[in-house]
């Protein structure tokens, strides 16, 4: 098995794991207490809200440029992959905001730029790992046909890999992650954007353009 394979499988089944192995709440008595009921009452951090809040930020940037291909040029093959993920994105989006509404958390509106974060009293906007810089989306913008498929698959890799660099801050902090929801949401993204990036790499290769190691 490949390396970067080897890894993921590993971090999936620590994730799985450690899920499975949250102690559960008990009365004095030994048996187990009754919990309150309700999405609000599940256990959630600091941690997983800067997650949701962020990869909002992050998708709407996915989705912006995704938007971009009938109207750039692109292949046939490159609009189906850019029309799934408008699609996939535009629904976990939808997925964030519900859970940050449900939860009582600031939801933040769906803008491809950068979150806003306080710290040490004062306000300061943080652009998510992997997101596109402005130089790069006026090159993207400026891109037709060919040049505009290979940039594309270039910087949607890029964008992709920082989501997982997001999921794996996400679950190296202590306490993040336990909420059900955000579980299932944080492993989707790991698993299904690590499969695109492969994807991506083999389109690339197939345009003749060299591809980074995976």
């Amino acid at each position: 098995m490949h390396p970067r394979a080897v890894r993921r499988t590993l971090l999936l089944a620590a994730l799985l794991s450690s899920a499975a192995c949250a102690p559960s709440t008990r009365s004095a008595a030994g048996a187990p207490a009754t919990r309150p009921v309700g999405i609000p009452s599940l256990k959630h951090t600091p941690a997983d809200v800067h997650f949701m809040t962020g990869m909002i930020h992050h998708h709407a940037q996915a989705v912006l440029i995704a938007k971009w291909a009938p109207t750039h040029g692109a292949s046939a093959e490159l609009q189906r992959l850019a029309e799934r993920i408008v699609v996939g994105q535009n629904d976990e989006i939808a997925l964030m905001s519900n859970w940050l509404r449900d939860k009582g958390e600031p939801v933040p509106a769906p803008t491809a730029g950068p979150m806003r974060m306080q710290m040490a009293g004062m306000s300061h906007d943080v652009m998510m790992p992997g997101m596109l810089t402005e130089a790069q989306l006026a090159q993207l913008d400026a891109a037709r046909g060919a040049e505009y498929d290979t940039l594309f698959l270039t910087f949607m890799i890029q964008h992709h890999e920082g989501a997982i660099t997001m999921v794996n801050e996400l679950f190296a902090s202590p306490g993040a992650g336990q909420d059900e929801t955000v579980f299932r949401f944080a492993s989707d993204v790991y698993a299904d954007q690590t499969t695109e990036i492969e994807r991506m790499h083999t389109m690339l290769e197939a345009r003749g353009v060299p591809s980074s190691p995976r």
